[in-house]
């Protein structure tokens, strides 16, 4: 699990975990930091994926099913041992649902709760016509990624820094830009789903994630454009807003 896992603050008394899924080209440091600020009822697990710090060696992933297999081959006792969540932003997003999809399907297992950001339900149609970036040229695509912003101008300009970097973020893209999916017959969860996103981001059709759930969905809109969660004001209301549900599930569980 060491290699799929960055754990800042391990917490074995928490009452749930926060299972956090990277944004295309993302490492697992961001969510992993969540950890030393949450309170001691939630321990933070950050996904790190193949081809970024301690996996740089391993080969990128093609496509989601083998980040699902090996997420659930790896922590699926992590996930029958107390309960959890789920959050993603963008590609992460994506991610959670794929996860969480399987999870229901193979072992009926499902989380306390799902928060989504920055993205789209994968069979919603706005999300189907977008037009796909991971064929892009260099120059083409990183005047395409400054223009989304949440990429420090200085960086974009680094062809050192781009190229430890761009490889991840095109190979991911290619992932989620490829992965299809159908729109569920019936909702296959019964947890709550919040759904969090920057009011200037492009427009993402948020309401499609309700189909899959029976369970209460709510839409947080927050001040930004795509990478709003950044913002550390931002990120103080997300972390009170999940502190706040994941408490209140643990109840709802017991």
């Amino acid at each position: 699990m060491e290699k799929l896992i960055t754990c800042f603050k391990e917490k074995p008394e928490a009452i749930a975990r926060l299972i956090c899924f990277p944004w295309a080209g993302g490492g697992s440091i961001h969510y992993a930091r969540w950890g030393n600020v949450l309170n001691s009822s939630i321990e933070v697990l950050s996904v790190r994926l193949p081809g970024r710090e301690s996996r740089a060696k391993e080969p990128f992933f093609e496509n989601m099913q083998q980040i699902v297999d090996e997420v659930l081959h790896l922590l699926l006792p992590v996930f029958k041992e107390k309960p959890f969540a789920l959050f993603g932003h963008s590609f992460g997003a994506h991610t959670s649902y794929a996860v969480a999809d399987a999870l229901k399907k193979l072992h009926n297992i499902e989380p306390v709760h799902i928060f989504l950001s920055g993205a789209p339900a994968p069979y919603s149609e706005t999300r189907i016509q977008t037009t796909k970036r991971s064929d892009l040229s260099d120059k083409d695509f990183l005047k395409w990624l400054g223009s989304i912003g949440g990429t420090p101008p200085e960086l974009l300009a680094n062809p050192e820094v781009l190229q430890l970097f761009l490889p991840a973020l095109k190979a991911d893209l290619h992932v989620v830009e490829n992965y299809k999916c159908n729109t569920p017959l019936s909702p296959f969860l019964s947890c709550p789903v919040t759904c969090f996103d920057g009011k200037d981001d492009i427009p993402h059709d948020l309401q499609a994630w309700k189909d899959i759930t029976t369970g209460d969905f709510l839409v947080r809109m927050l001040d930004g454009s795509h990478f709003y969660l950044k913002d550390p004001g931002n990120e103080q209301i997300i972390l009170d807003y999940i502190t706040k549900h994941l408490e209140t599930s643990e109840m709802d569980y017991l």
